[in-house]
């Protein structure tokens, strides 16, 4: 199923990219973009699937949204050439960091042609110390969500169903947006079992 933008969201990354290619996306640091707040996050109807995706780790493992059985889900679609991925990224570091006790795994996965050891420099140089090193070969996941360009970030529920979207750069680091993974994500059943015992 193709992942539909609405036309609010689809100006809203229009604006992203003009202001991304007249900085320059691969010379502006990212702590000049601006990022916005999470208001632009849609919900995804009920019902509404995914086309089934995989990413890879650092060292070439597969992955699937099945491996995190159990755990809310955030995955980020995101490069390192890209002005707005950039911005976003360390606030997807501290969001990751907030939500590790809430059982909620974030998820960037990079187009980027280098591979991991882009990535792993970009991690260096940002000081980004949450996030798994993740790569999308060839923008597989790009292409099957059909997706008009990134970054795109997904919030999955514990059962594995798509929540909510947002298709363009935001600040991921604040409380309030926290609060809305978690709620989108629903509860750690696991963790209510440990407190009842």
């Amino acid at each position: 199923m193709r992942l539909k933008v609405s036309r609010r969201a689809a100006l809203r990354l229009g604006g992203l990219l003009a202001g991304g290619v007249a900085g320059g996306f691969s010379t502006r640091p990212a702590a000049a973009q601006s990022l916005g707040d999470i208001s632009g996050l849609e919900t995804v109807p009920p019902g509404q699937s995914l086309p089934p995706f995989q990413f890879y780790t650092a060292d070439n493992k597969v992955r699937t949204l099945a491996d995190y059985r159990g755990q809310g889900v955030v995955i980020n679609l995101w490069a390192t050439w890209c002005g707005p991925c950039t911005a976003e990224l360390p606030t997807m570091d501290t969001l990751a960091q907030t939500l590790a006790k809430d059982g909620i795994v974030v998820l960037p996965v990079s187009s980027d042609i280098g591979g991991a050891t882009a990535v792993q420099g970009f991690y260096r140089s940002h000081d980004i110390r949450h996030l798994p090193v993740l790569l999308d070969h060839n923008s597989a996941i790009l292409q099957a969500w059909q997706v008009p360009g990134i970054p795109v970030t997904v919030i999955f529920d514990r059962a594995g169903h798509p929540k909510a979207r947002l298709i363009g750069g935001a600040d991921w680091g604040t409380e309030e947006a926290a609060a809305k993974v978690r709620s989108l994500c629903g509860p750690d059943l696991a963790k209510a079992a440990d407190v009842r015992i």
